[in-house]
Formats: structure tokens, C-alpha cells, sequence
């Protein structure tokens, strides 16, 4: 289907040479003159994108885009203005315009812009979508997902096209990126949400021991078996099972695996015959598989067996428009559990947070927040101080890097704020004293204080 367009533009042979051209690329496009037309098109059908001209002769450009955006929050709205500036951009921007383009149009420039505009679109679509379906499940059953970065949107639009199939999935992502939620995400979202979800750590299990666990043994079968017990395979029939760490499994181990994968059946320890189960299997790593396949540790045909359909889950370092969203649910939740009421963070904190490289991705954060949650005062904002020693060192080196790359003007203006904020810190914001302190007189304190948005005790 032909992606609908809306052109809002009172210069007819300007909304012409528009209409045609976006036409001959394909699109479904509708034009009005004025705003008045535009509502009623708008009123009548769902449009994916819309061009608005800023200077309307019945209404501003900019009211129309505020109310395109009550009736139709996900259409993405490109504006345009004979007259560019910054201010208008950023108003424009801020109310939920995708971009900003000055007359006359470059046509080829459009083009692009529409079609990233579009391709986001989709993508929010399907997240939305995603959303609704979560919404039906209960939360214990499904832990909160934070995707508000492109490439988060991405893996939760991988995840609504596999879940419904009974694809093999193999997830792969640095440990603490979540491999564990999406898989639990895929069961929660496919037919066999109502089964059994079977979770196994093949690196947390000794050798000996999980083929025990994952096949089961028959009454006999080795020294303690002194009665028969089923595997987790059989304990997940009609559902899913997560072997995550898939590339710490033994090789003795793999061809069983592959046994399962291809003819559904397996044999316990000690048994004779061999057992039918129906699993859909989902596995995870963080390890490198096609390296252990060329070093001989991982078989090859396994591995073409459970690559199937791949989900990639990005480092937070690479997703950080999700590191604020993070942060705030982190906070929530430590907050309830703890039983605290904290005033947020400070800019610092925040600055440190959202510069930190996170070795340890999600899991690292969640771990920083509660840490925090917990030195924090009742009733006091997050500061550097709830945070580990490295991090606050690397928030220091940061800045005094900072000083370097900074103009001379700015770099000084920085070091100044710094040290008078210290100083009204450590004389508990009492003027006189900050200025004996920092060896300026209080009149000069006072001035330096409203020049950097600063305030104290008189």
C-alpha cells in the first residue's frame, strides 16, 4: 500500500510541482490550500506524513502542527518556511515536527527526508503495536522493555516478527544486555505463551550433571539414580526453552542438541528408547560462534541449526537515548523497594551516567542506581557521590579534558562555576563566607552567582 501524504501549502503552483512529483514517486498524496482543508482531510483519513507550509493565509503553520498532532500523534510532519531561522527550527522541532526545510524545496533532498521519516514510522508502528500486545500480559510474566533508541526499536520489531512462528532463535549480545528478557519476551508473544518457559544456564551447570538436566535419566542409570526423573526438554513440552551461554556446551552434548532440533525426539540417560517432545527452542551467547565453530569447540551443523533467525541486542553504550529512560524506571523501582522518596539526580550524576561506557550494559546500570538509591538520603537528590570511586574519577578526568578542547573564554567560564559552586558547598550556601572563601568580595560573589544561575544564603 502507496504511503499517504498530506500537503498543507496556499502557493498553488508550489503545492503543485509537489503533489506531482511525490505522486510520480509513488506516493498517495492529497493537497489543501489553507488549514481549514487540510482539518477536514485530516478529519477524514489517516495520513502518514504531512508537508505544511509555515505561513498559512486562515492559520499559523506551527498551531496546525499542535493539532495534527492531538488528532494524529504518529504522523511525522515535515515543515516548510520561506524565511529560516534557528528559533523557528527549534519550535518546530519541539512541537513534534521530523524536520524543518526552507523554500525552495530541493526535491532530491525531500525524497530522503521523507523516506526516513517513513521508515521511523514503521518502526514506531510496530513498537506501538509491541506495546499493546505487552499490555495484555502480566507484568510478572514480562519485565518492562525501554526502547526509545532506533536500534532498541529495531530488536523489539525482529522479536514481533519471530514470536508468533515457531522459529529457533539465536540472540546474541554482550552479558547484561537483556539476552534473557527478549527470550522470555518471544514466549510471552507466541502461541505457547500458556506453556511451560524452561530457562538453563549451560555455563552455570556442571557437564556431568546437565546432560541430566536438560534429557532426563531412567531408575539405575548412574550411582544416586534411585528413581526415574524427566529432563527440562520434557518438562517444556508444548512451550519454549532458553539454553542460554549455548556456546559453553559440551561438545558430547551438542550432537543430542541437534538430535532434538531436527527430529524432536531425545533418549534420557539410561533409556532404550527415545522420547517425542514438541519445544521450540531459544538460545543465547555472548561468545563469538562462528570463531568456536573454525577452532573445532562448536559444530558446525548445530550451529546452522539454531541460527535460524538472529536477534542482535545492542550495548547500552550503543542505545543511549535509552540510558535516561533507564535510569528514571531504575529509580522507581529501587525507590518502592527501598521505600525511599528521592529528589531525581543532579546534573552531574546525570552527565557522569550518561557518559559512562558500561562494560556491564543494562545489568551495570540497574546495579548503580540501587547502589545509589540505597546511600542516598531521604528526600535528597542522586549526586556523584552515590556512585563508585572509578566512575566518579572518570567523571573528573572527563571534565579536565574538557578544559583542554574548550575556547579559552568558555574553559575559564567553566573552571570559575566550578569553584564558586564548591565554595557556597562547603560554606553551606552563606555568601560571606563562600567569598572569603574564594578571595573575591561578596558584592563580586553575588554578581558571578546570577551570571551562572547559582543562589545561596544571605
Amino acid at each position: 500500500m502507496n504511503s499517504k501524504i498530506l500537503i498543507v501549502e496556499d502557493d498553488k503552483p508550489q503545492a503543485k510541482i509537489l503533489g506531482d512529483y511525490l505522486r510520480h514517486k509513488g506516493f498517495d498524496v492529497s493537497c489543501a490550500l489553507n488549514a481549514a482543508e487540510g482539518k477536514k482531510l485530516l478529519e477524514e483519513r489517516i495520513f502518514d506524513l504531512a508537508i505544511l507550509d509555515w505561513k498559512l493565509p486562515d492559520e499559523d503553520g506551527l498551531s496546525l502542527l499542535k493539532w495534527l498532532k492531538e488528532k494524529q500523534p504518529l504522523t511525522q510532519v515535515i515543515m516548510l518556511t520561506a524565511f529560516a531561522t534557528v528559533e523557528r527550527a527549534v519550535e518546530a522541532i519541539k512541537g513534534g515536527a521530523y524536520h524543518y526545510l526552507t523554500k525552495p524545496v530541493n526535491l532530491e533532498e525531500l525524497i530522503f527526508i521523507i523516506e526516513k521519516a517513513l521508515k521511523e514510522l514503521r518502526l514506531v508502528r510496530e513498537v506501538e503495536k509491541l506495546r499493546a500486545q505487552l499490555k495484555e500480559l502480566s507484568p510478572p510474566d514480562v519485565p518492562d522493555i525501554i526502547a526509545e533508541s532506533p536500534k532498541m526499536k529495531d530488536t523489539l520489531r525482529l522479536v514481533a516478527k519471530v514470536a508468533s512462528t515457531d522459529a529457533t532463535v539465536l540472540i546474541l549480545g554482550e552479558s547484561g544486555t537483556g539476552k534473557e528478557v527478549i527470550a522470555n519476551l518471544i514466549h510471552r508473544l507466541s502461541p505457547r505463551q500458556n506453556a511451560p518457559f524452561i530457562k538453563v544456564n549451560c555455563a552455570a551447570i556442571p557437564e556431568g550433571l546437565l546432560e541430566s538436566e536438560l534429557f532426563g535419566h531412567e531408575k539405575g542409570a548412574f550411582t544416586g539414580a534411585d528413581k526415574a526423573k524427566p529432563g527440562l526438554f520434557e518438562m517444556a513440552d508444548g512451550g519454549s526453552i532458553f539454553l542460554d551461554e549455548i556456546g559453553d556446551m559440551p561438545l558430547s552434548l551438542q550432537a543430542k542438541l541437534l538430535r532434538v532440533l531436527q527430529e524432536g525426539l531425545i533418549r534420557r540417560i539410561g533409556a532404550t528408547k527415545e522420547t517425542k517432545v514438541n519445544v521450540r527452542i531459544i538460545t543465547a551467547t555472548n561468545k563469538d560462534l562462528e570463531t568456536l565453530v573454525e577452532e573445532g569447540r562448536f559444530r558446525e551443523d548445530l550451529f546452522w541449526r539454531i541460527n535460524v533467525f538472529t536477534i542482535r541486542i545492542p550495548p547500552l553504550r550503543e542505545r543511549r537515548e535509552d540510558i535516561l529512560p533507564l535510569t528514571q524506571y531504575f529509580l522507581d523501582k529501587f525507590s518502592q523497594k527501598h521505600q525511599k522518596t528521592l529528589q531525581g539526580f543532579s546534573r552531574e550524576a546525570l552527565d557522569a551516567l550518561l557518559s559512562h561506557h558500561y562494560p556491564g550494559n543494562v545489568r551495570e546500570l540497574e546495579n548503580l542506581i540501587e547502589r545509589a538509591v540505597i546511600l542516598t538520603e531521604e528526600g535528597e537528590a542522586i549526586t556523584l557521590e552515590g556512585f563508585p570511586l572509578p566512575m566518579k574519577l572518570q567523571n573528573e578526568k572527563k571534565k579536565t579534558d574538557l578544559f583542554y578542547t574548550l575556547p579559552l573564554p568558555e574553559a575559564v567560564s567553566l573552571l570559575e562555576k566550578d569553584r564558586i559552586k564548591q565554595a557556597m558547598e562547603e560554606a553551606q550556601g552563606i555568601k560571606t563566607r563562600a567569598a572569603e572563601l574564594l578571595g573575591i568580595s561578596e558584592r563580586v560573589l553575588r554578581y558571578k552567582l546570577a551570571k551562572y544561575g547559582l543562589a545561596g544564603e544571605d
